[in-house]
């Protein structure tokens, strides 16, 4: 617990050093927290923030930064969120009108990135059910089969299934055709419950082939059905002093070319109750030491489908970053819900 003068002075400090850049020494800190205390105090205060680790003395400077736990003590417990202006506010209303998905999707990746000059990410909705446009089946080799899915909206899926019963690339013809004749436009669930009742007809081993070509689109088209989109990484660059945090950039644009590990993280927004913050290493991924990710989750029809966010440097202004996530994820919700 820290008594309202250490507030005061904390809340000054990382006010300050988000604003300039720059380690906040005790002369800054006496002209902007509006206490009459002398140096001689603001340093004794400053020494026990550093003993909490709530902010500390890079190299041999003078002044102290802020720590990933006084961060979130600010966040938390000091902030004051500011209201968007109005033009900001027009500007998210007016490119998240009712449109297509994959649209709306990319309008809001787009927006965060440009309100906040950080880089902008949206996860897609989850596809519910899914469902083929055309299924082929191609003999790769004896008992090994290409298997291609293309979806709806035109995505194509390849998958290698591999079976006991080595198959002629007639019999495969034979059973792509008859899946596009009778199942296309029909989820892959709805197709295993047909496959049990209404096949029973058709050769033991033409069934087998055409189980394991459900489970594999499955799984091809699962794996595709969450995507991340970003916007405006490359604008973290000129956030980091790059000579000092190339490293760190590196390994945040490897996970951003992955994608996979950001998605574990962002998973962990969709159970949270409006906006969530990761400062530093809170996220549990080395490449985000440096940074921030402020995200919400978005939904339709009262069921939560994907997540909206900004990442950037553990030195943004957070009063005003946490308001346009916030408000764009409501807006997205919105508008995915009339579209």
């Amino acid at each position: 617990m820290l008594n309202e003068r250490a507030q005061i002075l904390l809340k000054t400090l990382v006010e300050r050093y988000i604003h300039e850049g720059q380690p906040v020494g005790s002369r800054s800190l006496s002209k902007f927290s509006g206490l009459e205390l002398s140096p001689a105090t603001i340093r004794n205060v400053m020494s026990d923030l550093e003993e909490m680790g709530l902010v500390m003395s890079p190299h041999t400077s003078a002044g102290r930064v802020p720590t990933a736990k006084g961060y979130r003590l600010f966040v938390e417990e000091l902030l004051v969120i500011n209201s968007l202006k109005d033009e900001e506010v027009n500007l998210l209303e007016h490119h998240l009108l009712p449109d297509n998905p994959s649209r709306l999707v990319s309008s809001a990746s787009h927006l965060l990135s440009e309100l906040t000059h950080f880089a902008g990410i949206v996860v897609t909705p989850k596809r519910t059910g899914a469902v083929f446009r055309y299924i082929e089946f191609m003999a790769l080799s004896e008992k090994r089969i290409l298997l291609i899915i293309v979806t709806p909206d035109g995505d194509v899926q390849n998958r290698i299934i591999f079976t006991n019963t080595a198959y002629s690339q007639s019999d495969l013809i034979e059973a792509g055709n008859f899946i596009n004749q009778h199942y296309a436009g029909c989820t892959l669930d709805e197709i295993r419950t047909r496959v049990q009742t209404e096949l029973k007809q058709l050769r033991q081993d033409m069934t087998t082939l055409m189980n394991a070509a459900i489970e594999a689109g499955e799984e091809a088209i699962s794996e595709n059905s969450e995507v991340v989109v970003l916007a405006g990484e490359r604008k973290l660059i000129d956030t980091l002093d790059t000579s000092e945090n190339l490293e760190s950039l590196k390994n945040l644009f490897d996970i951003f070319e992955r994608k996979t590990r950001l998605l574990q993280l962002l998973e962990l927004s969709r159970h949270a109750h409006g906006v969530k913050i990761f400062i530093g290493g809170e996220s549990n991924l080395t490449a985000f030491e440096d940074f921030s990710v402020i995200t919400a989750p978005y939904e339709t029809e009262g069921s939560v489908v994907g997540t909206v966010g900004v990442i950037g440097p553990k030195r943004m202004a957070y009063e005003r970053v946490i308001p346009i996530v916030d408000i764009t994820a409501k807006l997205l919700s919105s508008s995915l819900a009339q579209s």
